[in-house]
């Protein structure tokens, strides 16, 4: 693979409702969300901010009118607790066999829909990313349009996205070869993610 195979595509927050993921995520940036749908596959829904730079941001978290899935939740949102949080970041490559043939530990492909969308993702057996889920989900879209063109501008861009970990090192190592890094900072610490949103208000940090 060439360098820069695998670039930043959606961040994600979930929370043990939707509702108040949903809510959280809108106190703190002071726009509103648009309505997602639901991932039958994981029993799982969302809602969805637009970003600049066809980037969007995603909230989500288990569906409780849906049917338990015959497999692990993706996002590792079965073991969920505590407050709504920013939790994984999710990169989009051209063709996911080919990347995971060099990152196995992204999981195993999984074949979704939802609406006219149509994808693959990379997603772990037992729904948990590597390094405590810093690991990016991996996804390859097959819908001619991409959803962030679907999403009304609100007038947020992400400007920096924070990957902290205690082995930061070799999890930065692990994807420098292949990463377009453009907004993406690793830094050493306890493990999670944080986002700087510029909004209509002002910078504000998830």
């Amino acid at each position: 693979m060439s360098t820069e195979t695998i670039r930043l595509d959606h961040i994600a927050i979930a929370g043990q409702t939707l509702a108040e993921a949903t809510d959280w995520t809108e106190s703190r940036l002071g726009v509103a969300l648009q309505p997602g749908g639901a991932h039958d596959f994981f029993g799982t829904h969302n809602e969805l901010l637009g970003l600049a730079d066809g980037l969007y941001l995603e909230v989500i978290a288990i569906d409780p009118s849906a049917l338990p899935p015959e497999r692990t939740r993706w996002f590792d949102l079965d073991r969920f607790q505590g407050p709504p949080r920013l939790t994984n970041w999710i990169c989009q490559v051209e063709d996911l066999d080919a990347v995971l043939g060099v990152l196995p530990q992204a999981g195993v492909p999984v074949s979704l829909s939802r609406g006219d969308l149509r994808w693959r993702m990379a997603v772990p057996k037992d729904g948990i990313l590597p390094y405590d889920n810093c690991f990016p989900a991996l996804i390859e879209w097959q819908s001619p349009v991409h959803p962030s063109a679907l999403l009304t501008s609100q007038g947020c861009r992400l400007s920096r996205l924070i990957v902290s970990h205690p082995q930061v090192e070799r999890l930065e190592g692990e994807l420098a070869p292949y990463l377009d890094r453009s907004v993406i900072v690793f830094e050493k610490g306890p493990a999670g993610l944080h986002a700087d949103i510029e909004t209509p208000t002002g910078t504000q940090h998830l």
